[in-house]
């Protein structure tokens, strides 16, 4: 064991001051290494991964889904990326390809574009193109793990994902990074894993460098990344790729407003569209602090999945294009009475003759839109500002989706990434957020119209829908609000409501007293069901067991916190183990004996303790500090 010890302090020293020669992956040493006392492995894709039996290092099994999707965003970025220098990806699974339920015309352009191919490779430069093989080491991509913990994302990279020149997998506490070197020793990939044991963020301050720059860097904190985002962004190269992962769901959902500002200066409102708008203010505020830098985000893919959120961006340099960033900013109202919502751009793109587009301020005229409910006690709520722009390059995402498609095996979540990928690319462009059904039915007290119907009436009406991968049954429409309450109006009248229980300031009452000012038409429309939903395609998955979510932080010095089931059982479910026995209740005061109206005797189970009371506020506690009053 103290052998080992020495072999794995030497692999991280060696991985951080000396270059290794070697070009291939070595076979792998998983054999000839033995595990410690109490040492389990842990498999996921590729990788196995040792893990300490006294649980030194974070672990979640639930984020393989962000991992497998990570693995396939680098994949296709590398292969966009290094087709430019005449590099050839190759990818296992992708030679043995079958194209499976494809209609005839798709197979004949797939044809035509094999042939393509072949005619540009044998017209193409005189010297045969370069491959890459996942495990080899090229003049590829530098990627950068800002927090590690086991390494596991980073062996499944080098495993996985061809094209790559190096990857530093760091994380500040030193077991971790020793057990990073470990890790890389055990799959036979020490050739291109680096451990490092620093500040994340100081790290990415040391490699502002343009020549050092990494090409992509992955950030998954526990909670937060706010702390992260400005080295990131400087530290990442022209064009390269940054992907951060978001876990503090209530902040960033409306229920800490505040310090959803404190951390990326905008504000979260509660509403039902509060996952999508969380997306948008982490690309508002990657997008503020490039900006410092003369910098820029282009979102390739954002994705709210489970309880935590995952965006894929590129960040490019230019100036002028940085003019532009306030027009894609935008202020969100929500009305608390029917929860409808307007945006109100930051500003406006206006030509600027030869020298381009500029982005100029822009007047608000929300309030003359404001006409559903119309009455001065309910007040709008205001959010942001927050990204209004595109969330996704649907032809990013479509490439994504057919190397997938292709390979079906690579991923052992590939069936929910093919759903959500779906879903994203029938998503609606230039429509932020959605209504919910559920949300509309409720605010004037009647039945919940079918999805189906619903999304007729709209079609009917003639507005662009489509579903949101952030919601099961959301509403995404360029259709206005005084339109969607029409269509509400219209199907009230068909489920009528009892008007006489409904009170006349409420904004059910409000909303029904008003008259459509069109006829919906509920008749069922073809493609009012979109291809994800009609090839039963897993969009939302269910919770694969009991306490499934989140688990307990690492402790900086190594190690993991208590566990969070013990914490519930200790501070929750107080009252259904209420005190019964007389005994324990002499350990609370008597508040009748305060007050000098108790009387003494068996009758009155509470001490009578005649210590005087302490004022620590506004409250009066008794002299073992219990509150006695207000």
């Amino acid at each position: 064991r103290f052998l080992w010890k020495i072999i794995g302090h030497w692999a991280l020293f060696s991985s951080q001051g000396l270059e290794i020669p070697n070009t291939k992956a070595e076979p792998s040493v998983e054999a000839a290494t033995e595990l410690l006392p109490g040492e389990t492995v842990v498999k996921e894709g590729k990788a196995a991964i040792l893990f300490p039996s006294a649980n030194e290092v974070f672990y979640n099994p639930v984020q393989e889904f962000n991992r497998d999707l990570t693995c396939a965003v680098i994949t296709e970025f590398a292969r966009e990326l290094l087709v430019q220098r005449g590099v050839k990806l190759v990818v296992p699974g992708e030679e043995d390809r079958v194209v499976v339920s494809l209609g005839e015309e798709e197979v004949e352009e797939e044809k035509k574009e094999e042939e393509e191919e072949e005619e540009e490779e044998k017209n193409g430069a005189d010297e045969p193109a370069l491959t890459a093989t996942v495990g080899e080491k090229c003049e590829g991509l530098r990627v950068l793990e800002g927090l590690a913990a086991s390494g596991l994302r980073s062996v499944r990279f080098a495993l996985e994902v061809p094209g790559l020149q190096s990857i530093t997998a760091n994380d500040f506490s030193a077991k971790a990074a020793a057990l990073i070197a470990r890790n890389a020793m055990y799959n036979g990939v020490s050739h291109l894993i680096q451990a490092s044991c620093k500040d994340a963020s100081m790290l990415m301050y040391e490699m502002r460098g343009k020549k050092q720059r990494y090409d992509v860097i992955d950030l998954d904190p526990y909670g937060s990344p706010a702390t992260f985002l400005d080295a990131a962004v400087q530290a990442v190269s022209d064009g390269g790729l940054l992907c951060v992962t978001c876990t503090d769901m209530a902040v960033m959902a409306g229920n800490s407003g505040e310090t959803c500002y404190s951390k990326y200066g905008s504000v979260s409102i509660k509403s039902k569209y509060c996952h999508e708008m969380a997306l948008r203010i982490i690309l508002h505020s990657l997008d503020q602090r490039a900006g410092v830098y003369q910098r820029y985000i282009q979102p390739l893919l954002s994705i709210s999945a489970d309880f935590y959120i995952r965006v894929f961006v590129r960040v490019f340099t230019g100036q002028a294009t940085v003019k532009n960033s306030a027009s894609k900013q935008a202020l969100v109202y929500n009305c608390t009475g029917c929860g409808s919502f307007y945006l109100q751009r930051m500003g406006r793109r206006t030509s600027n003759g030869r020298h381009g587009t500029r982005s100029t301020s822009c007047k608000a005229q929300v309030f003359v839109k404001v006409d559903v409910i119309k009455t001065a006690s309910l007040l709008l709520q205001l959010g942001g500002p927050l990204w209004a722009e595109a969330i996704h390059d649907l032809t990013f995402v479509q490439k994504v989706l057919s190397a997938l498609s292709a390979n079906p095996g690579r991923f052992g979540t590939s069936k929910r990434i093919e759903g959500v990928l779906s879903m994203v690319t029938e998503e609606l462009e230039d429509v932020p957020f959605y209504y919910t059904l559920d949300s509309l039915s409720s605010s004037i007290r009647c039945n919940t119209p079918p999805m189906l119907q619903f999304r007729s009436a709209l079609l009917h009406a003639g507005y662009k829908v489509s579903l949101s991968h952030a919601c099961k049954n959301a509403i995404k429409t360029d259709a206005p609000p005084a339109t969607m309450w029409d269509i509400m109006r219209c199907w009230e009248k068909i489920h009528p409501v009892k008007r006489e229980k409904l009170s006349n300031t409420s904004p059910s009452f409000r909303i029904l007293s008003k008259e459509p000012s069109l006829e919906a038409c509920f008749t069922v429309r073809e493609d009012a069901n979109p291809q994800s939903r009609r090839r039963h395609l897993t969009r939302f998955q269910e919770n694969p067991q009991a306490f499934w979510g989140p688990k307990a932080r690492a402790k900086a010095g190594g190690g993991i916190s208590d566990n969070l089931q013990d914490k519930r059982k200790k501070f929750q479910n107080k009252r259904k183990n209420q005190i019964t026995e007389s005994s324990e209740l002499k350990k609370f005061p008597c508040k009748k004996f305060r007050k000098g109206t108790c009387t003494y005797g068996d009758q009155c189970s509470y001490s009578h303790d005649s210590s005087p009371p302490i004022q620590t506020g506004p409250g009066r506690f008794s002299a073992g500090g219990a509150l006695l009053e207000e």
